[in-house]
């Protein structure tokens, strides 16, 4: 998971089209998605041949870094045919004599561009890792440089936004369904070449063909959030070729790829359980925190409520409501302890209607460059029941056991992880991307597995379920509110490091307990191990950070 990084450059035009070489003319049928049968003929053709092997042909791209660009089958069923490209970056170890390697990292999402996750995260690496390995990342199919999916346009999502409520109405569900069917009819017109060939058993191949590329015998890499799906899938095609792997924040496959709703229940609770312990930080800690006083549950019902009823106008000309303040929580929250005082200084002021509050923000555009193949990438890897019925009992059902935040995301318009199920279970067309397992990854090398117990966005549970299905998984523990551990605790950055240079795998039940915590006072600035861009540069629409924890 993880969420809207700042996108493709906005300086131009926006990349919108698939750069796709039309090797072959093919038409692309449309056919109810979801069997395994999809993802066996997801698996190439031996009559065609191999893929080949995309040639890198690297050029400056300022500060160090080297970009290129790769070719790659579009459909892996004919890897002769269509390609599509995909922009990669590295940065390169100062002694390339005693590197060991090439170190992939990979962003959240899906969506987030994994260029800009390594231009933006590499000073913040520990020097081991930078003095051990070329740093390497890519924009994966779909997203940003790489043949962006579109299928709402800014307009629409900011109509659909401006009118979504952080209390919805009772035709709020009918509402989403709507919105939903939209959604995948806009990705049908707009989209519909290249959205049968976003899921994640491609992307997983596509990682195979640039670590070819690169040299690498085996691969060496760290996925965070949904990049710890992206490594689970690659470990499950390619086990034999696994060096090290790092998988942060990680999700449950099987419920996820074959079980949607066991998957995002769980979420909708983990994310209403972090806003839980929040308010009652404020509620025991009045003076770091300053909102809702001796109730700030019922507070902040009323703050959503009331926003809705008179929306703020914001300084470009919009207006924020209940939903603006929901979505940025959802986001926000992700920060852990350490930016509790700062959520609680900015209810206090959307209590005041100032617009300065970083919860009164609208998604901006570089938000849907997001969200669009966020959802366009689950809707092709998840395998959600065709059953109007159980897909309103599970949405209701979510919304109604997660009172704080998930009424608002349950039936809002096509947005991120929560609220997938109203579009992904009226998805048409084909899904041979997909892959639905078996996730043992047998005959791997040791891979690592990182959970947070308070993380709101990929449940603890679901390291734990990971750790049981990989036949070679070790997990690590981080006793910690917040997503994911790399980068927010020096005893998980550690371990990290130590397995990916030498291979150290923790012993069994290790256990990180050094969140920081919050400070005594509210803090004008972001406090260190902040990791979201937010606080520390003004309007951000979510690049993807590792934590700065002080080391």
């Amino acid at each position: 998971m993880t969420r809207p990084d700042p996108g493709p450059d906005r300086t131009g035009a926006r990349r919108r089209l698939p750069r796709l070489r039309l090797a072959l003319a093919a038409a692309v049928s449309l056919v109810l998605a979801g069997t395994s049968a999809q993802a066996m003929a997801a698996q190439p053709d031996d009559k065609t041949g191999q893929p080949p092997v995309p040639s890198l042909t690297w050029s400056d791209c300022q500060g160090g870094f080297e970009c290129a660009n790769a070719d790659v089958p579009l459909d892996y069923r004919d890897p002769q045919g269509k390609t599509i490209t995909l922009a990669v970056i590295r940065k390169r170890a100062a002694d390339q004599g005693k590197k060991k390697g090439t170190l992939f990292l990979q962003p959240g999402g899906p969506g987030n561009s994994g260029v800009d996750f390594v231009r933006g995260n590499y000073a913040d690496l520990p020097a081991a890792l930078r003095d051990s390995f070329d740093v390497f990342g890519y924009d994966v199919r779909g997203v940003a440089r790489s043949a962006q999916v579109e299928c709402w346009d800014d307009p629409t999502y900011t109509q659909a936004i401006t009118a979504a409520k952080g209390v919805p109405g009772p035709d709020a569900y009918a509402t989403a369904v709507r919105q939903g069917a939209a959604f995948d009819q806009a990705c049908q017109d707009r989209a519909g070449e290249l959205r049968p060939y976003v899921g994640t058993e491609y992307v997983a191949r596509d990682i195979d063909l640039l670590r070819q590329a690169l040299g690498e015998s085996q691969l060496t890499y760290y996925g965070r959030s949904f990049g710890s799906y992206i490594g689970t899938v690659y470990a499950a095609l390619f086990p034999q070729r696994v060096r090290a792997l790092v998988l942060d924040g990680a999700y449950d496959p099987e419920h996820y790829a074959n079980r949607p709703y066991a998957y995002d229940r769980p979420q909708y609770l983990a994310l209403d359980g972090a806003m839980s312990r929040f308010l009652d930080w404020c509620e025991t800690n009045q003076g770091d925190c300053g909102f809702g006083g001796d109730d700030p549950r019922a507070a902040f019902e009323k703050l959503k409520a009331d926003l809705d009823a008179n929306p703020v106008p914001t300084a470009n000309g919009g207006t924020a409501n209940g939903y603006t303040l929901v979505y940025r929580l959802l986001f926000n929250i992700n920060e852990g302890k350490v930016i509790w005082p700062s959520l609680g200084e900015a209810l206090r002021k959307a209590q005041q209607r100032d617009n300065t509050s970083f919860l009164l923000r609208p998604p901006s555009p570089a938000s849907y460059d997001f969200l669009n193949p966020n959802i366009a990438v689950e809707c092709v890897d998840k395998d959600y029941p065709r059953d109007p019925a159980l897909l309103k009992r599970q949405v209701t059902t979510n919304a109604r056991l997660a009172p704080l935040l998930g009424p608002a995301l349950a039936y809002g318009p096509p947005l991120y992880d929560h609220q997938h199920a109203t579009t992904c279970a009226q998805w048409t067309g084909e899904r041979v991307s997909r892959y639905d397992g078996s996730f043992r990854a047998k005959g791997s090398a040791p891979i690592l597995i990182l959970g947070t117990t308070g993380d709101p966005d990929t449940p603890y549970r679901d390291a734990v379920a990971l750790s049981r299905q990989l036949d070679n998984g070790r997990l690590l523990t981080f006793r910690a509110e917040g997503h994911t551990a790399f980068g927010r605790s020096a005893c998980a950055t550690d371990a990290v490091t130590g397995y990916l240079v030498d291979r150290k795998v923790p012993a069994r039940g290790t256990t990180c307990a050094d969140e920081i915590q919050p400070p005594p006072t509210t803090p004008t600035v972001a406090p260190a191990g902040t990791t979201l861009g937010e606080l520390r540069d003004g309007v951000n629409e979510r690049l993807d950070r590792l934590g700065n924890t002080p080391r």
